[in-house]
């Protein structure tokens, strides 16, 4: 038994060597896309990674040439469906934005519904899904992470995003599904849906979009220009074309008139916006109260975060007044394990506060207790010009001739 216990303590210990270098390699092959390292060894991996780049534009080009000219064709749902999605991989505030447009819509009356895709989230295991396929069974309904009253999935279930929109808008359902066909229509059959929004959707072209709101981070707009996996893009520049309206994120207030006339060439009809996305105040993760953001000046604050863009984050902690002691970056969606945790809160010692993001939040065990304060930062979006523009299409599109087509059957 002695050495059976030997043998089980040194095969976890070989696992989690393993899993912390294959964070890492992920992490550095996140910074080559971003081109946030300039070494050799990152010069080689870009170079290899560029062949399997232009293979992915031609098959991205592709399957948008098949959808324009029919050969696959988009579904209608019978109801307006708004898009919120990018070009880029991950970080343009595509989260703060979909809950500010639910809560728009909710206020002109209507009766919204996020749909997403739950990227992340734990799906069903194999061996079911090849059993449902063996057997002829029904589809597994979409996952209803909310039913406009009450939260019925957590973050590893749901996902972080919709676990979180689902946490923040009350009275708006949110659905998960891979396929957001189906799940647009449980939506609009199950839970009275009369709009959707459908989160981190422009690539996703089954679904019959009323408006496309395309996201841009005015602070890294397209990365290198390549597609993946040598860039951040996932689209080509000039599907843009797509898009009813294009929102600046990430703005400084500054003009890009540079920028600007870069998506005038490939969309001129679509209003660009700009606008922000404002920390508000912050949250004590284990009670809920409310912080102001004043809390950290002049203070030595630990922070941690595993978002695809943690540049802006660390910036605005350190805008605050804010002494960085220690900070941690992991991988988007990274889910914290115990050892790492506990491995935050022995770094973190010295510092008055430790802080993280809202997204990040949600992933941590609500039984794992800090030895000093811990925060997470919330955050809204803030239109800085043409904002009104928003509100304006939404009510244009809402009062717009409602679509003909039934709902397929």
């Amino acid at each position: 038994m002695r050495i059976l216990r030997k043998i089980r303590y040194i095969f976890k210990k070989q696992r989690r060597y393993a899993l912390r270098a294959l964070d890492k390699f992920v992490q550095f092959i996140a910074d080559v896309l971003y081109d946030r390292k300039n070494t050799f060894t990152a010069k080689i991996i870009g170079a290899i990674l560029l062949p399997f780049s232009f293979i992915f534009t031609l098959i991205v080009k592709l399957r948008i040439w098949f959808y324009g000219k029919h050969y696959l064709r988009s579904q209608p749902l019978g109801c307006h469906v708004i898009v919120v999605g990018n070009i880029t991989m991950g970080g343009t505030g595509k989260t703060p934005v979909a809950e500010y447009l639910a809560k728009l819509l909710r206020a002109m009356g209507r009766r919204p519904a996020i749909i997403s895709r739950g990227y992340k989230s734990k799906g069903e295991p194999s061996y079911r899904k090849f059993f449902r396929w063996l057997t002829h069974s029904p589809d597994k309904p979409p996952k209803v992470v909310s039913d406009g009253e009450n939260v019925l999935l957590d973050s590893e279930l749901a996902g972080d995003e919709p676990f979180m929109l689902a946490k923040n808008l009350k009275g708006v359902p949110v659905v998960v599904d891979k396929d957001r066909v189906k799940a647009g229509r449980y939506a609009i059959r199950r839970l009275g849906a009369d709009v959707l929004i459908l989160d981190d959707g422009y690539q996703y072209l089954r679904l019959r979009s009323s408006l496309r709101l395309a996201l841009v981070d005015k602070s890294n707009p397209f990365g290198n220009h390549y597609l993946l996996p040598r860039g951040i893009l996932r689209e080509p520049l000039a599907h843009l074309d797509r898009a009813s309206c294009i929102l600046l994120t990430k703005s400084d207030g500054r003009e890009d008139r540079a920028l600007e006339e870069k998506i005038r060439r490939v969309n001129g009809g679509a209003q660009i916006v700009e606008c922000c996305h404002k920390p508000c105040y912050f949250v004590v993760h284990s009670t809920g109260e409310v912080r102001p953001l004043e809390v950290l000046r002049g203070r030595k604050v630990a922070i941690f975060c595993a978002i695809a863009s943690p540049e802006g984050f660390e910036r605005f902690i350190l805008s605050l007044g804010a002494h960085i002691i220690y900070k941690k970056r992991y991988i988007d969606h990274h889910r914290f394990t115990h050892s790492e945790l506990s491995r935050i809160n022995e770094r973190s010692q010295g510092a008055d506060f430790l802080v993280t993001t809202e997204k990040d939040a949600v992933r941590i065990a609500g039984d794992f207790q800090f030895s000093l304060p811990f925060f997470y930062m919330r955050v809204e979006v803030q239109f800085l010009r043409n904002g009104e523009w928003v509100r304006e299409i939404l009510r244009r599109t809402l009062e717009s001739v409602k679509n003909r087509e039934k709902m397929q059957k």
